[in-house]
This record gives structure tokens, C-alpha cells and sequence, in this order.
């Protein structure tokens, strides 16, 4: 039987948001004006038709054209010059106020470091008043040369930010509240914004938090009316699949709690592709996971768990989309090793990019970066049956929520990808 179920998780869990700041988030999300060249918006890359995600393992950001699998890498000189490092992660249920930790990384983390309320890539820079850690999650795409600040020399966004991080949010505050639309709709739901020139890039944070928080809070998927006391909820397939889940399969060892996330670090010997997100010193291209932050070599090759509500909508799987299937990421986690050993690169979905492809898989040549990274494994291989592995993945299945189609502001009309 299926020992230490979560609680269930209730509204209560979760940061209470101003509908009228989430209005404002809800624009500015499909908005491009808060990229460096006014080509990009959030929803490009995390879009609720694709779980929230892309629908790739390596995204196309800046400079693509289109949406999910269909994006293209753009022409001439406003190409892409590189594939996004790592997998855009789902939004889901990211307002929940036990949350800590956010990125692949954990580079952004509820801290009193900087006094600012934040470790994270901007230090002491990071400005006060952010309300949330989704909130300051919020700031960083913006900042991101590859995602939408836009290449060096194209506009001042990525000037500004070249020089420091923090410079690139005033020229994207300013851009925004010059914006009748936005401007006044800034001063009617800010109660300490008596008129537009006051919007700072905290306020536009707040505002895409409260979106984000009212849009894709999720908490009532099978199993969670299963925790909330309808013994009914589940079938018997996924059934079998939660009492392996949270018993033999060991899955809650890390998936623990109700986010279903210890939100701690995990090397799991995934396989390795793309750019990497390499450090200014590494002397090739590879991502170390965990350790890009800490500078601690334990950390080396770990990633933050992910947390599993609404997992069926959100392939593919891993901090680099490595798997396209829940049961290839299950089967992969019972045995890492072999599992990395039988992957192949027609799994990874990599839109084909010409001038990118000598790189895509370069670092899989280096024979000593492949060992370090298949020695680094901290889960104990299992062995299960083929029908026990697909019980498992029905159990995945049922985390899928009954209400994420019907989103309280859904996609504008006027959004284009």
C-alpha cells in the first residue's frame, strides 16, 4: 500500500493575486515590447496550448519566427546565433508559496544574501519590492541575451545589459508605460502608482506574476481529489501507479510533498546535447548542472526536480528535453546508465538550424566529459515490469488537472506567434 501521501493542496497554498495586476500581466505576457528587439514575448516560448512549454527540448528564442515545433531559426542577420541551453520549463503552480527554488540550477533562490529577498544572477542589483520569487523569476528572460534582450549591438536593451544586468529593466519600464494602454491601467491597479512615470520593472513583475499565478494554479487533477478524499478518483491502472509511485518504485523520494518536488538537485546521467550553458571559463561546451551556481564539485551534473501537476502536457522531459515520451523519462530514471547508453538523437526535438548543427551533439566526442557525467548518478537502479512501468505513467497521467483548458484570460486574439 501507498505510504506518506501528500497533502493536498488548497488555494490557501498559493500567493494571492490582484486581478487587476494580473490583467496587466495577462497582456504583457503575449506582449513582444518587453524583448530587445520587440520580436519575442513570454508566451513564445511558454505556451499554455504546448503545457506551458515550447513542445522542444532546446527552444529557438530571439530571432525565431513561429511558435513550438513549427518555430523556425529566422533569416540574414536576425537569425538565431544559438540554441536556448536547456528545455523551457511549465509554468504550472509556480505561485505556490512553499516554492524556494527556481531554474534548472537553482541560481534563483529565496535568500537574504543581497537584501533584496533573492539569490540570483543580478546580486545586489536585483531591485527591492519584488513580491514573489515568480516575480523575480519574471525579470531574468528579459535579460537573457539568446531568449529576448537580442544580440550584442542590435538595440539598447542588450547594451545596457552588456554592461550590467540591472540597466536593460529601466529602458523596458520606460517603453511600457509610455503605453496609454499600460500606463493607465498601471495607475488603476497599483494602489502606490498615482501616475505612469512611477511603473518600474517591479511593478511589470508583480503584474506577470499575478498572471502567471491566476492562469496556472492547478490542483484539481484525479489524483488530487484521490488526496482530498474521493477514493473513486482513480482507476485502477493508475492506482497501481501511485502505490509504486510513493512505494516501490521510489519515485516520492524526491518527488515529495504536495508540489511533488524536494526541490533539491539530482544527477541523473541524462544525455547530452545543445550548447550547454557553459560558465565564461569552460573550455567547452558542456552544462554542469547545480554546480554552475554552487561552484561546489558535488554539485556537479545535478538538476532541481521538477515539480509533476499537469507532467502528460508538458514533454519533452528534462533539464534538456532529452526524452519525448513519460515512459521514456520513467524507464529512464529506473537505470540511468543504460537507459543514456540506448538513447539515440532522433529523441531530441531540435528544429533543424544549419549553421548550429556542428555543435548540437559535439560534446557527446568528448569521452572524458562523458564519463564524468555517467559516474555522477544519484538514484539507485530498479527493476520493474514493462506493465508496472506503464502503471506508473498512467498515474502521471492522472496529475493532469480537469481545468487547464479553461483558463481564466486564455490567449488574446490579437497574439500572433
Amino acid at each position: 500500500m501507498a505510504q506518506n501521501l501528500p497533502e493536498p493542496l488548497t488555494a490557501q497554498d498559493f500567493q494571492i493575486f490582484d486581478s487587476k495586476q494580473a490583467a496587466i500581466g495577462h497582456q504583457l505576457f503575449y506582449d513582444p515590447i518587453l524583448s530587445g528587439n520587440r520580436n519575442i514575448s513570454c508566451a513564445h516560448c511558454h505556451h499554455p496550448d504546448l503545457g506551458t512549454g515550447d513542445g522542444l527540448s532546446l527552444g529557438i528564442g530571439e530571432g525565431g519566427q513561429g511558435l513550438g515545433p513549427e518555430r523556425t531559426p529566422g533569416t540574414g542577420r536576425d537569425r538565431v546565433r544559438k540554441r536556448i541551453p536547456r528545455n523551457a520549463p511549465a509554468l504550472w503552480n509556480l505561485g505556490a508559496l512553499e516554492l524556494h527554488t527556481m531554474f534548472h540550477d537553482g541560481r534563483l533562490s529565496k535568500s537574504d544574501l543581497y537584501g533584496n529577498g533573492f539569490n540570483s544572477p543580478a546580486e545586489e542589483w536585483l531591485p527591492s519590492g519584488l513580491n514573489s520569487l515568480l516575480a523575480a523569476q519574471a525579470v531574468f528572460p528579459l535579460t537573457a541575451q539568446f531568449e529576448m534582450a537580442g544580440n550584442v549591438a542590435e538595440n539598447e536593451v542588450i547594451g545596457a545589459v552588456t554592461d550590467r544586468i540591472d540597466l536593460g529593466w529601466p529602458i523596458l519600464a520606460k517603453r511600457v508605460r509610455v503605453q496609454p494602454k499600460y500606463g493607465k491601467a498601471f495607475v488603476e491597479a497599483f494602489d502606490h502608482i498615482s501616475a505612469p512615470e512611477q511603473v518600474s520593472i517591479v511593478e511589470i513583475a508583480n503584474a506577470l506574476a499575478a498572471f502567471m499565478t491566476a492562469e496556472w494554479t492547478s490542483f484539481d487533477s484525479p489524483f488530487d481529489r484521490y488526496l482530498s478524499g474521493d477514493k473513486t478518483a482513480l482507476n485502477q491502472e493508475q492506482f497501481a501507479g501511485m502505490q509504486l509511485f510513493y512505494g516501490k518504485a521510489n519515485c516520492s523520494s524526491c518527488h515529495s510533498g504536495p508540489l511533488m518536488s524536494d526541490q533539491n538537485f539530482h544527477a541523473l546521467a541524462l544525455p547530452s546535447f545543445g550548447p550547454g550553458r557553459t560558465r565564461r571559463f569552460d573550455p567547452f561546451v558542456r552544462d554542469v548542472g547545480r554546480m554552475g551556481e554552487s561552484d561546489d564539485l558535488a554539485d556537479a551534473y545535478r538538476f532541481r526536480t521538477p515539480m509533476l501537476r499537469n507532467v502528460a502536457l508538458t514533454a519533452p522531459y528534462s533539464h534538456n528535453g532529452a526524452y519525448p515520451t513519460l515512459e521514456g523519462i520513467v524507464r529512464h530514471h529506473l537505470n540511468p546508465v543504460e537507459a543514456r547508453a540506448r538513447w539515440n538523437r532522433e529523441q531530441a526535438a531540435l528544429p533543424d538550424i544549419p549553421w548550429l548543427e556542428a555543435i548540437d551533439f559535439v560534446v557527446q566526442s568528448d569521452r572524458f566529459e562523458m564519463a564524468r557525467q555517467s559516474r555522477k548518478v544519484d538514484i539507485i537502479p530498479i527493476s520493474l515490469t514493462d506493465g508496472e512501468v506503464m502503471q506508473i505513467v498512467a498515474f502521471l497521467n492522472a496529475l493532469t488537472g480537469e481545468s487547464v483548458d479553461q483558463a481564466k484570460f486564455g490567449v488574446p486574439e490579437w497574439f500572433k506567434p
